[in-house]
């Protein structure tokens, strides 16, 4: 990262600005501005997230708003309601009340007088969810938006549920909202009323698992703020990306095929990241094409930014495996057009234990048989334990690891050796034909890159609940025991290259514990190979659609303000199997330790913990936990909050167990807790 101090404007920083709601509630924001626009308006950003811009995100606001201000822009960081040092109670995510409240903050933001009257939003993660779901609502100021790591469907591709099974980030992000929202709001900002707006937090709040668990199939809780429902309703221009190494992999080549806006897309090789912080690098100047961005379509510069691809793509070269990297070896690729051309579909059938090239006509090139007998698998719960979480953070190491165990579980089929580099962008896709044992099954697939001394590096995966199938996200049926069923597992987008002497591998379980929650009991699922396809979108190499060697700048921003590590930060990511009792355990640990923020003489402590047990293939057996500490301490002010949340179950039932207590000078002064049922729904 190079740090810019000479910007085109001198920029001036409003620390705390309250924002009213059409309600009366007050909305905390900073804003950083160039110093002419008290006289010559300019246009404002905005950026809407719940995770407390004056200590928790200080450092990474610091970053990109000075820079865009910088380049003459008015960039606003606004606390959602509840948040930070904003009045309320924050009880869920996407709200229709969250939505109204941006729509009143837009309004305000145009009609101020260093404003000109036309606004932008912008944003990570929920940020970008923001902005894309305001984007559909057509607030008129709003003249484009930049998002990243995003979903336009938050049922079937957000960290809740994949292919119709439940993702344990449905905990885990559950429980990241329970401590975020019971954090208080700090009395150097809003004084004496802190407490009273803590208390007000804390006795508002829930554990949202329980809602996001009572809500097992696509409804109109999901339907709710999923763009997908109405492509139509985006008007604005949007600059969408994402990484590969993210849970958001998908989304952004959506967008490209399916808005009817001016759009353009970016994936890299990061995680859960800014691409111009972006982990596994390498990062991009990221902020630079931001800042033409918002010239075109917020000042009507005529500055070219629609020319070129629409699809800025890095194409990952083949690694060892590994739960992380600090770069990812790789080009960038471009594509004029999505769907793409130049992406050619390639089948490759399931034939005892190996993948055979499809010929155009239907039939396998060597002209192998079409027809084979079916092979079975039950998978135990320990499939699974290598698979990383669903989106990586990078911290601690969560990436996937060498599949070969997890393929000891599994059934695998894989090409010869290729004589030929093979690569692809885009989704593959499996069908299958299946029977089951029981009611209710998942199937897991996953596509890996096998060296020739055999390690083997997950590529991309797929889940699907086959009580959803045919599209039953809404209507989930139960499996006829031993009835042969035709599904299609869609597996994350990605773009990787498999080297000349390596093969690819299909594995295919019937459980992907912890990562995706087991079914309620073991099932033997037969897969009929021979009717088996793995369909990969292969791109050739070389065929004109190569970038220049460095589309993009070196990563540039504004240097954020100083902090102090005051204690030791501790990162653990742990499997651990016991043959005496055979309990199986994964401990994650993300302690961030005690942090000073130098400007505002604040220590601020996070620590999270999560912990996945089962034991032997007792699916019953399976449980869930995230803990989160939240600490607040200067001269004369000392706050905790703790939250914890247990989710259970047995063969009909999940259980939430949960508690939030906050402290004040070290003394107790709010208990909860929360002991609840929710029916498993075909789950």
């Amino acid at each position: 990262m190079r740090y810019v101090s000479n910007l085109p404007y001198d920029t001036k920083t409003d620390d705390h600005v309250t924002i009213p709601t059409s309600d009366g509630t007050l909305l905390s924001a900073r804003v950083w501005r160039p110093t002419s626009s008290d006289s010559d308006p300019v246009p404002a950003i905005l950026e809407y997230i719940p995770y407390r811009k004056r200590d928790l995100t200080a450092e990474r606001d610091a970053i990109h708003h000075p820079y865009m201000a910088g380049h003459g822009y008015a960039c606003v960081r606004v606390d959602l309601r509840g948040t930070g040092d904003s009045e309320g109670v924050l009880r869920d995510e996407y709200l229709e009340q969250e939505q109204t409240d941006a729509e009143d903050v837009l309004a305000w933001l145009a009609g101020q007088p260093w404003c000109d009257g036309t606004t932008g939003m912008m944003g990570l993660s929920w940020g970008a969810f923001a902005a894309l779901q305001v984007a559909a609502r057509r607030p008129p100021s709003l003249g484009a938006i930049v998002i990243s790591s995003f979903t336009d469907d938050r049922y079937s591709d957000d960290m809740h549920y994949m292919g119709g099974t439940l993702l344990s980030d449905n905990l885990a992000e559950a429980g990241t909202m329970f401590a975020y929202g019971t954090c208080p709001p700090d009395p150097a900002v809003v004084g004496p009323r802190w407490r009273e707006m803590w208390h007000e937090r804390l006795e508002g709040s829930r554990p949202w698992v329980l809602e996001w668990l009572r809500h097992q199939r696509r409804d109109d809780y999901w339907r709710h703020a999923s763009v997908c429902e109405d492509y139509r309703a985006v008007g604005c221009p949007v600059l969408a990306s994402s990484g590969w190494a993210d849970g958001y992999s998908n989304a952004v080549t959506r967008l490209l095929g399916r808005l009817d806006v001016p759009r353009k897309g970016l994936v890299g090789p990061w995680s859960h990241k800014f691409p111009h912080l972006g982990e596994p690098g390498p990062a991009i100047g990221y902020l630079q094409e931001v800042v033409r961005w918002w010239d075109h379509w917020l000042k009507g510069v005529d500055n070219g930014v629609m020319d070129g691809p629409m699809l800025w793509a890095w194409m990952q070269e083949s690694v060892p495996p590994s739960t992380s990297y600090e770069e990812r070896p790789g080009r960038w690729v471009a594509e004029t057009a999505w769907p793409s051309p130049r992406i050619t579909p390639v089948g490759y059938r399931l034939s005892g234990g190996g993948l055979r090239a499809v010929s155009p006509g239907g039939g396998d090139e060597d002209g192998g048989s079409e027809h084979g007998e079916g092979m079975a698998v039950q998978s135990p719960l320990s499939v699974g334990q290598f698979a990383g979480k669903w989106a990586s953070y990078n911290a601690p190491p969560d990436l996937p690891y060498d599949q070969r165990e997890e393929d000891g579980g599994s059934l695998v089929f894989e090409t010869e050796p290729l004589t030929e580099r093979v690569e692809i962008l885009g989704s593959p896709t499996v069908e299958l034909d299946v029977s089951a044992s029981g009611p209710v099954a998942m199937v897991a697939a996953r596509l890996s890159d096998v060296a020739p001394r055999g390690s083997a590096t997950r590529v991309t995966y797929g889940l699907l609940n086959l009580t959803r199938r045919d599209g039953g996200e809404d209507a989930p049926r139960p499996l006829e025991p031993g009835r042969r069923y035709r599904v299609t597992v869609p597996l994350n987008g990605v773009a990787q290259s498999f080297p000349a002497g390596h093969r690819i591998r299909l594995s295919l379980s019937t459980s992907y514990w912890p990562l995706a929650w087991p079914p309620p009991e073991p099932v033997l699922l037969t897969v009929h190979d021979a009717a088996g396809v793995l369909t990969l979108p292969v791109r050739p190499p070389g065929d004109g659609g190569e970038a220049p060697q460095e589309p993009f700048g070196e990563p540039e921003g504004t240097e954020p303000p100083s902090s102090t590590q005051v204690t030791v930060p501790e990162q653990r990511w742990r499997v651990t199997r016991d043959l005496v009792d055979y309990a199986a355990e994964l401990e994650i640990v993300k302690d961030r330790g005690v942090v000073r923020v130098d400007e505002i003489g604040l220590d601020v402590g996070r620590r999270a913990y999560e912990r996945y047990t089962s034991v032997a293939d007792d699916f019953t057996s399976a449980s869930g936990e995230s803990a989160w500490t939240m600490s607040f301490h200067r001269e004369e002010w000392d706050v905790r909050v703790d939250t914890r949340t247990v989710l259970t179950c047995d063969e009909s039932d999940f259980r939430v167990d949960a508690t939030l207590d906050g402290y004040e000078d070290g003394k107790r002064v709010f208990s909860r807790t929360w002991n609840e049922t929710v029916p498993r729904d075909l789950l």
